[in-house]
């Protein structure tokens, strides 16, 4: 964790960004469903954020450029490769309204848009979150969003309830690959532990650099675990469900040697192909900068007690 007194002024960044409208938007009266379909940056009108206690930024390293994390992107059901995703997420109408299905183990089973969510767990909040990917490379992002706490609090789950679990939309007509890789076993699906996903750093987010997530970010509403690799951070979420067990996730069932349930960033759990212990910051360098990656990617500080007395190299 750094000094947040070194962390550029939020004040300053959202001047930059002119993300603000010399007050005129104000949370409490804001039309969420004006964003949806996408519009051009432009013509969108966004939440002033609340100040974060987890706004984060390392001071050493700059935030990255808007061009390269909206195209430099890992969403598989679109394409295999990264540069071959914004391409063709640009062609997908995102559905309007959007819903999410909730069920399980909740009180609170139904269907529920965006708006809905916004008003159950919002204001929104700015968050600047480094992101770790599990292939070792890395970005610092601002989201905006809310936290996953608020929502599952008003979600209710029962005493039981001891994960919850996320599904991504997967309509094979809108992305292209999950046709082209119909042995994967789709739909996307991740999950948490229930105290994982109370965690205050766990974000629903709707926006990133002050806009509408586009398609390729996650476009409408997704997950962000700052301090795990990043497939943990579903996509583009259609259902929420509370369950007993711990549920099956994508990855996990694919290679679960290679990618645990848990997927905490750890440089001393190497993966099987690759070291961990080092990552390349996007940067858009020819020879791009490495670091040194720290451990729950930097939100040691925060997080570790989630895991006391666990076997990290077992759970990994």
């Amino acid at each position: 964790m750094v000094d947040e007194n070194k962390i550029t002024p939020q004040e300053v960044y959202f001047d930059r960004r002119k993300f603000l409208a010399q007050g005129s938007l104000l949370v409490g009266a804001y039309n969420f469903g004006s964003l949806w379909p996408l519009k051009a940056a432009a013509d969108v009108k966004y939440p002033a954020p609340a100040h974060s206690a987890f706004k984060v930024t390392d001071s050493d390293r700059p935030m990255t450029k808007e061009e390269l994390a909206t195209s430099y992107n890992n969403f598989y059901e679109f394409s295999l490769e990264k540069d071959g995703v914004k391409p063709l997420a640009e062609k997908w109408k995102v559905p309007n309204p959007w819903k999410i299905e909730v069920g399980g183990l909740t009180e609170e089973k139904k269907s529920y848009t965006i708006d809905d969510l916004v008003k159950m767990a919002g204001p929104l909040e700015e968050r600047v979150y480094r992101f770790r990917c599990v292939e070792a490379w890395s970005m610092v992002v601002p989201w905006t969003g809310f936290p996953l706490a608020k929502l599952i609090a008003k979600l209710k789950p029962k005493s039981s309830a001891k994960y919850v679990a996320f599904t991504s939309y997967a309509n094979p007509k809108d992305f292209p690959n999950i046709q082209g890789q119909p042995h994967y076993p789709w739909p996307y699906r991740e999950g948490l532990r229930l105290d994982e996903a109370n965690h205050p750093l766990a974000l629903i987010a709707m926006g990133i650099y002050g806009k509408p997530l586009p398609a390729q970010n996650g476009a409408p509403i997704r997950l962000v675990v700052p301090w795990k690799y990043g497939f943990k951070s579903i996509k583009s979420i259609v259902k929420i469900e509370f369950t007993a067990e711990e549920p099956p996730t994508l990855w996990n069932k694919i290679a679960p040697d290679e990618y645990g349930f848990f997927a905490n960033v750890n440089p001393e759990i190497d993966h099987p192909r690759w070291s961990q212990a080092t990552e390349r910051i996007l940067n858009g360098k020819l020879f791009p900068t490495r670091i040194r990656t720290l451990k729950f990617n930097g939100y040691e500080k925060e997080v570790a007690s989630l895991y006391a007395g666990m076997d990290l190299k077992k759970f990994y």
